[in-house]
């Protein structure tokens, strides 16, 4: 499989869905919605959506059919982008190599921009028609979870009060477990119960994602360090500038490194009892590990 090329074609079904479930940039209020539609529609690799499609086809079910649930994580991820460069948070000026949000449409907007995706996300998993209506409640209670004080929120306002202090390793895994890796796991599991999944099948997904999310944050966090700016589209150094908990704070960088090659090892060992169906997930841990961006 080439992943990237593979990437590229998911992230274009990705988009095209999201042209149509965003409200036109003319629609009244307008600047809402171009407020909107700037950060949605503002590049991103479009793994969460892409996690949809491929925990549906891990256990059977189609990447079509579970477009608006993707395209709900797609906005619940971007935002929290918008909320988390604000300056009450991380104060960012550049996000994907633009502008951020509140740079260009002021803070009231960034903030009701970040809002109103937050809930059109929940119109769209309740306007979903891929699985039963028992497995969409599912997955608008997992959602909420997810993106709530015991995942995203929790995982933020940790990481926001940490941010100056000596922190434990226990601390600095539960910042990266729900600031990220929460909507790792809503993404897998999303596609998953929407294709029907069996439970070991979800447990063994579960612990993919649990995995492949806080490998993907330690990556990020080694990035944020030895990065090319022009490629991660945003200033290196801002985890420092911030003093922010990470891990190559913690436990330097080779150290960092061996601990995110160990995440993806059990990301891939959670995948042993499923067959090619499932090698867009193996491809992604290679990905996690060896990326640049």
């Amino acid at each position: 499989m080439n992943f990237k090329e593979e990437l590229k074609k998911r992230a274009k079904m990705v988009e095209e869905a999201l042209e149509r479930f965003l409200p036109p940039s003319s629609a009244y209020p307008p600047l809402i919605h171009q407020a909107m539609r700037y950060s949605v529609m503002g590049g991103g690799k479009r793994l969460r959506p892409s996690l949809v499609m491929a925990g549906a086809e891990a256990v059977g079910g189609s990447a079509a059919s579970v477009l608006p649930a993707a395209c709900a994580v797609e906005l619940i991820h971007t935002y929290s982008l918008i909320h988390d460069d604000l300056p009450a948070m991380d104060n960012d000026d550049y996000r994907r190599g633009k502008l951020t949000n509140h740079k260009v449409f002021g803070e009231a907007i960034a903030l009701l921009a970040g809002d109103a995706l937050l809930t059109l996300a929940f119109q769209l998993l309740a306007e979903n028609k891929a699985g039963s209506p028992e497995d969409n409640l599912k997955v608008i209670h997992e959602a909420a979870l997810g993106a709530g004080t015991k995942g995203l929120i929790g995982g933020q306002v940790v990481d926001t009060f940490s941010a100056g202090e000596e922190v434990d390793e226990v601390t600095l895994e539960y910042i990266h477990r729900n600031k990220t890796g929460a909507l790792y796991r809503i993404s897998v599991r999303t596609g998953a119960i929407l294709a029907g999944a069996r439970p070991e099948q979800l447990e063994a997904l579960s612990r993919y994602a649990e995995h492949l999310g806080l490998a993907f944050q330690i990556t990020d966090d080694i990035l944020d360090l030895v990065g090319e700016e022009r490629i991660i589209g945003k200033p290196v150094g801002s985890d420092l500038k911030n003093k922010k908990a990470t891990y190559p704070a913690l436990f330097g960088l080779e150290n960092s490194r061996e601990k995110a090659s160990l995440e993806c090892s059990r990301a891939l060992s959670a995948l042993r009892d499923f067959g090619k169906e499932a090698d867009f997930l193996r491809s992604l841990v290679e990905f996690v590990i060896n990326r640049d961006y």
